[in-house]
């Protein structure tokens, strides 16, 4: 099948955010500055059950803050990085329940209370890493509480009834009569906090959205340096990631399926079956695979399909520092870090025919895409680039901190 756009795509935005904060101080992975190393340094993480962006962003504070102890409310070890096993972890009363590890969702009514009986009053910097609940932690009334917002909790807020939908009838019922008591927890507890930290423009505007704090943007770290541009032009798209209803992989399969173009599906997930019954001949699926089989074929793809919606979305980031474009749908984080026809191009309907129509125009420039190019764009979201822009602004919260009035990140005006 050839395909053919019909209609021009919209412009991309350009990258925001892209120069690092300054200071005259800066922790640095080595240790950090000398001022900081004398501090006590609390880490506040959700729960650490796996290794997914969240917990990657903890990683890398813990580079920063060699010194700080990690708090959660449950952790799996067997499911945490070495480095990562290698930290003073503390956990909460619910780490004990049996069956916490693999069921903690189910304890979230019980969350909130968990974690303010987190004792943090040694602490003089708290660091919060906020998805699920860890922002409300109660602090010293003078230490500093900065919180990396990967995105308010949206199984509370505007993800409430995609989230309860896909519960038995007694988890409905429980989440309607809990999750009114857990917003009015959510919003008090943004007091708590001296500085918002948002992963994206996207969550910057939930975040005002729904606690009504405005909050700086620094992009999440991605470990560019662990992919490289591949040797010539693939044969495939590739989608990878979750086969979960919002990440939308259908998209991906139809359109590829359409227009007879190969696929691989690399991922697991409850829609796998649905996925395998509208797929043709040229879709291939691998399942869940390691990071070394991921990392192939994002270096040998002809470009990422991604038609769901991220806070910020790593996955396509990894792609461009492999050297491949992106296509992707024009929503979330995809619209900072796909910000050019030279790295990618967004789509801007969550359809079938848009993705289609985006693969058409894609195909007529491919061979004048310049993956050297793509890569040096998503360097722009490294490690490095994101510890010194965070370390920059603790220092200067740290410095500006026993004034609150110089504080311009605190509730807005009303």
């Amino acid at each position: 099948m050839t395909l053919k756009a019909t209609t021009s795509l919209p412009d991309a935005r350009a990258f925001l955010g892209d120069a690092p904060v300054m200071a005259k101080r800066r922790v640095t992975e080595a240790g950090g500055a000398s001022d900081t190393k004398q501090l006590r340094v609390a880490i506040v993480h959700y729960w650490l059950v796996s290794m997914r962006g969240g917990e990657k962003v903890v990683e890398e504070l813990c580079r920063m803050f060699p010194q700080a102890d990690i708090f959660t409310l449950v952790c799996n070890r067997d499911r945490i990085s070495d480095f990562l096993k290698t930290r003073n972890i503390r956990t909460s009363f619910l780490q004990k329940i049996p069956g916490a590890q693999r069921h903690y969702t189910k304890m979230l009514p019980l969350m909130p209370f968990a974690l303010e009986q987190f004792d943090l009053q040694e602490y003089d910097l708290v660091l919060s890493s906020e998805s699920g609940p860890a922002k409300g932690i109660i602090t010293r009334a003078d230490a500093l509480h900065v919180c990396y917002c990967h995105s308010p909790m949206r199984y509370i807020w505007d993800q409430f009834h995609v989230y309860r939908h896909g519960l038995p009838w007694v988890g409905r019922a429980l989440m309607s009569i809990t999750a009114p008591m857990l917003r009015a927890w959510d919003v008090t507890t943004s007091s708590r906090v001296d500085v918002f930290v948002a992963n994206s423009d996207y969550v910057a505007s939930r975040i005002r959205r729904f606690y009504d704090r405005e909050s700086i943007v620094i992009h999440p770290p991605v470990a560019t340096d662990d992919f490289a541009v591949g040797k010539g032009k693939g044969e495939f798209y590739l989608y990878a990631g979750q086969l979960t209803t919002y990440k939308r992989p259908d998209i991906a399969v139809r359109a590829c399926t359409e227009a007879g173009r190969k696929l691989v599906v690399i991922g697991e997930g409850e829609q796998l079956a649905y996925l395998k019954s509208i797929a043709g001949p040229t879709v291939e699926f691998l399942g869940h695979q390691p990071f070394n089989v991921l990392r192939d074929h994002l270096s040998r793809c002809r470009a990422l399909l991604f038609p769901g919606t991220e806070d910020f979305g790593i996955l396509p980031v990894e792609a461009m520092a492999s050297g491949r474009p992106v296509l992707a749908f024009d929503a979330g984080g995809a619209r900072e870090t796909v910000s050019s026809p030279q790295v990618g191009f967004r789509f801007g309907q969550q359809t079938t025919e848009a993705l289609l129509e985006t693969m058409a125009a894609f195909e007529e420039v491919e061979d004048d895409i310049d993956p050297h190019a793509i890569r040096a764009h998503s360097l722009k979201f490294s490690s490095a680039v994101f510890r010194d822009r965070l370390s920059g602004l603790i220092e200067q919260q740290l410095s500006t901190h026993g004034d609150r009035s110089a504080d311009v990140f605190r509730r807005r005006p009303g």
